[in-house]
């Protein structure tokens, strides 16, 4: 279950930046993240509804969920969408991968989780394969009060989805249903933005062209309804910092449509890259393929417990 819900996400947030792509235009940002999220709560709420698996939860507990919304549903996004006005999708890339990191440090912080060896090892080879894939780029970069502000809000946009890693894992530490608190947080984080729009002056009309449309429906119910929800049980499955690996893997999915589809040729650098990148997997799966196992042998020893006491 580990490996689908791994291979998931990565696919899913890997093609979720053409989606984003296609909706830049004259829409702030800040709009786009709010129509996206709003739609995603809708298609949440009315689902868990329906299955009645829309669970209650304590006002404290909401303002948990107010605080994920923020940090994953909204100011991080509005981070990355400006940060691509000054620095390149390529550095972007770099800087978000950090995510492993910051999952890892971030765990250590607020849970006391020890960071695993393989865990650093992984990520210092998916950070180095990161570097390499995008060393083109990187190079191309002009030390500029405009980069720096790109390098800022990106950073700043990649630990607040870290931080909304910590909020999901402690959800589910206190027994909160993953679904229903995404539910939630989402609609926070659209009544968040729209508020941040709103206040800015942002016009709110609805962009009705057909790519538009389409990447507004990809991005709500398959990169953030289907995409989160399988991202977050990971998060509880095998550790903030394990779960956050996907991140290093989405532009080697976007690279490889690219090629497909956009004729992008691969460079030295990029072939390096893509090495270290399935390296740092080899040595992160061990972990997944552990959990799995000790899953498997928790599960098989409730049953025997069961038919031992009838």
């Amino acid at each position: 279950m580990n490996a689908v819900l791994y291979g998931a996400v990565v696919l899913i947030w890997g093609t979720t930046w053409i989606a984003i792509a296609l909706q830049q235009g004259s829409t702030a940002p800040e709009v786009s993240v709010a129509y996206r999220f709003a739609l995603a709560a809708v298609v949440m709420l009315v689902a868990l509804m329906i299955m009645k698996r829309l669970r209650p939860i304590s006002p404290a507990q909401h303002l948990w969920c107010v605080a994920q919304g923020a940090c994953v549903f909204g100011l991080n996004f509005v981070c990355f969408y400006h940060a691509a006005a000054f620095i390149t999708s390529g550095l972007e890339s770099v800087i978000f991968s950090m995510a492993v990191l910051f999952n890892a440090l971030n765990a250590r912080l607020f849970f006391g989780q020890l960071v695993r060896a393989n865990v650093v090892w992984a990520a210092l080879l998916g950070l180095a394969g990161i570097t390499s894939l995008f060393w083109p780029e990187l190079q191309a970069a002009e030390p500029n009060p405009d980069l720096f502000i790109g390098v800022g809000l990106s950073v700043l946009g990649t630990y607040g989805f870290s931080l909304g890693n910590m909020i999901s894992q402690r959800h589910q530490r206190h027994g909160l249903d993953v679904p229903s608190t995404n539910a939630y947080a989402m609609t926070y984080g659209a009544v968040l933005m729209a508020a941040m729009a709103w206040g800015q002056g942002a016009d709110f009309a609805l962009d009705m062209r057909e790519s538009y449309l389409l990447a507004l429906i990809y991005l709500a119910v398959i990169g953030s309804v289907v995409g989160f929800t399988a991202y977050f049980v990971l998060v509880g499955r095998i550790g903030a910092g394990g779960a956050a690996y996907c991140t290093l893997l989405f532009p080697l999915v976007a690279l490889t449509i690219s090629t497909v589809f956009e004729n992008y040729h691969w460079h030295a650098s990029g072939v390096v890259g893509l090495v270290l990148i399935l390296c740092g997997n080899l040595v992160m799966f061990p972990t997944l393929l552990q959990r799995l196992a000790d899953g498997l042998k928790h599960r098989l020893k409730g049953r025997v417990d069961v038919l031992t006491e009838r």
